[in-house]
């Protein structure tokens, strides 16, 4: 009031004016503060965005991480397939190899019997009437014998196994012979005359497959005569010197069964 009353107003002074109001309102609307309401929403917006960002990272992270563990439990499941698998294959590899040099003995053995068959034959001959099979070779002889045997007929089976080993004593067939000789003795319960026959296999055919058996045989013999001591050496013998075998089991049992009886 004091301005308008003291100065003359002319219109110079009110474009003045004007302009310093556009100039006032320019600065403002271009340059807000720090409390401006758009500017509080867009600094707000803006956390907000990198809070977003880290969370959907974070889960990214999460994802490859689960993915890598579910990766490596797959890689030890094939491991582990893969190890048994070569167990198992070097398990058949194994049995294959027994397979075949268990076969090779078995062909060796019956080689060894067809060449001693022409030698054989002419003993055979000469004891001729006390053969089951007079004109026929080793193998046919052992083979009536053995079914005697089997079909229970234990006195000619003894006859037959006793004949055999004076015709054909030289046969690869001999130890087998000794062996069956020996049940048809342990069967009929003459428990002493069936230890001699076991103790000429072990003692005679060092390199028999029937040594395992003949050993345990040994050893019911001993137990059926309470020879204690010696029936315990000789089942003990088994399970020590043919651990593999399928007597030593049997023997393992009758030595837990002397155990248990006291003896």
């Amino acid at each position: 009031m004091l301005l308008y009353r003291s100065a003359r107003w002319s219109p110079r002074w009110g474009l003045l004016a004007a302009a310093l109001l556009v100039t006032q309102f320019a600065g403002c609307a271009s340059t807000p503060g720090p409390d401006d309401p758009v500017t509080i929403k867009l600094n707000d917006l803006d956390r907000r965005l990198e809070r977003i960002e880290r969370v959907i990272s974070n889960q990214s992270l999460l994802e490859l991480s689960q993915q890598l563990q579910a990766l490596q439990t797959e890689v030890r499941t094939l491991r582990g397939s893969l190890e048994e698998l070569q167990f198992q294959n070097g398990n058949a590899k194994t049995q294959q190899r027994d397979l075949y040099a268990d076969l090779d003995r078995r062909m060796k053995a019956l080689e060894a019997g067809t060449a001693a068959v022409g030698a054989t034959e002419a003993a055979g001959a000469g004891a001729g009437s006390a053969l089951l099979v007079p004109a026929g070779s080793d193998r046919a002889n052992y083979q009536a014998a053995f079914d005697l045997l089997k079909a229970g007929d234990y006195e000619k089976a003894t006859a037959a196994f006793k004949q055999f080993l004076v015709a054909f004593p030289q046969s690869a067939l001999a130890d087998n012979a000794q062996y069956w000789l020996g049940e048809s003795y342990y069967v009929t319960r003459n428990y002493p005359e069936a230890l001699k026959t076991f103790r000429v296999v072990v003692d005679r055919y060092k390199e028999s497959r029937k040594l395992p058996d003949a050993w345990l045989k040994i050893g019911y013999c001993q137990y059926e005569l309470k020879n204690w001591n010696a029936a315990r050496d000789a089942l003990t013998r088994v399970g020590k010197d043919f651990p593999d075998s399928g007597a030593a089991p049997e023997a393992a049992k009758r030595l837990q069964k002397m155990k248990d009886e006291g003896h």
